[in-house]
This record gives structure tokens, sequence and C-alpha cells, in this order.
């Protein structure tokens, strides 16, 4: 069996003197699809924070396609292969849809015309700046420039959040084509009933420690009401 492609052990971070992280334990291998779970405050956010050298590490490792991320440079270990689906969007207002996707290009075989396929909505807006496009064309926008840099991991933090529910199909029809085109992928999202049908495993956090590791036909009732609150 090959090794992972992002591989989390011990992993301890904080903000400044507030620590967040006390250890987080996940992997993620070639073409899996793995949900990273939790309540609110739990540290889904910081964790992926901190595996994209947003935050620094204080303890633990992450390994990136077999390389010790801890000493390398940000805009280094950005070409390690992982595309960030931030929360939030953040999308450049004053550029247009194909501006904000060409921003981030690099070459492979997601182009501005794939990721059109993929959401034709982008096609459509093509020349609009993207303070005019609606959330959900925001999020569009906001996965098609993550896939615009070719990665090999995408990293998905709440990318259905406050989206109404026909744009949110939208979305997990476009995260089950990924992952049936073989792209690796981390995804946090309050929709459990979606994350168990889309993730091979799920990882679930509390107060900032890996708790639960298991398939989703595993994730049962008791699991999700003691760790998710539902």
């Amino acid at each position: 069996m090959s090794a992972p492609f992002l591989k989390v052990a011990g992993l301890t971070a904080g903000y400044g003197a507030s620590q967040a992280l006390f250890g987080v334990d996940l992997d993620v291998g070639t073409g899996e699809v793995v949900a990273l779970m939790g309540r609110n405050g739990m540290g889904k956010t910081t964790t992926i924070k901190t595996v994209c050298k947003l935050l620094p590490i204080t303890g633990g490792s992450i390994m990136i396609d077999g390389r010790d991320t801890k000493r390398i440079p940000v805009h280094k270990a950005a070409r390690l292969g992982i595309g960030l689906v931030p929360e939030g969007r953040r999308c450049f207002p004053n550029l247009s849809v194909e501006e904000n996707l060409v921003a981030a290009a690099r070459s492979g075989e997601w182009t501005f015309d794939e990721v059109a396929k993929l959401f034709p909505r982008l096609a459509e807006r093509r020349t609009q700046s993207a303070s005019t496009l609606s959330g959900g064309e925001q999020q569009m926008l906001a996965i098609g420039r993550a896939l615009m840099t070719n990665p090999k991991l995408l990293i998905l933090d709440e990318a259905t959040e406050g989206l109404a529910p026909v744009v949110r199909q939208e979305i997990w029809a476009a995260i089950y084509a990924l992952k049936d085109s073989g792209l690796s992928i981390l995804v946090v999202d309050k929709t459990i009933r979606e994350l168990k049908a889309v993730a091979d495993r799920c990882v679930i956090l509390e107060r900032g420690q890996s708790v639960w590791t298991d398939k989703p036909e595993n994730l049962s009732d008791e699991v999700c009401a003691r760790y998710l609150g539902v």
C-alpha cells in the first residue's frame, strides 16, 4: 500500500499563546475522500490552516507527498499539490470570473474550459466581476480557482455553508464528480448525511484532538450524539 498523500500525526498548533490543537491525527490517501468533522470550535479550520502553513506547527508532523513540511517555506509548500477552498470564499471582487481563475492557474488538466464543464454558470459569467456573483456562484468560483492550481489534494472548508438548497446540490454534485475523477479530497461540512454519502473515511475532532476515525457506515447515532451534537 502506498503512503498517504497527506499524513498528519500528533499535530499541535494555536494562535499565539492560545493552544487550539492538542494532537490531531489524520491522513488522506490518493483518490480518497476524508471528512473532517466535529462541532464548531473543535479545531477543524485550525487544522486546515496549519496543514496549509497559514499557522505554525508547534508539535507533531505534517507530511505532504512524503515530505515533512515543518521547515518548508510557505511559498514552496503551496507547490506541493494542495488546493484550498477556504471558509468564506475570498474571491478577488474586482477581477472577472476568468481573471480570478487564470490568476491561480498552473499547468495541468484543469483549465478554464474544464472548470466551465464542472460549473457551466462560470462560463456564462466569464466577464463579470466576482463581486456581482451570487454567494453560490462565488463558491463555485472559489472551487474552480483551487482546481486551476491543478492540486493533488483539494481541501474544502465549509463549501456549502449558507447556500440555497439547489446550489448546495450543485456543489455536492461537483464534489462527487471530483471524487470520480480520482482527486484526493479533505472536506469539512456540517451536513452529516452528505458527508457520509461521499466520504471514504471520517475523522472527528473534539477539543483539538482526533477522537474517532472510521468508515462512514460506522458513524452511529451514538457517535453523532456524543461528538457532533445531533
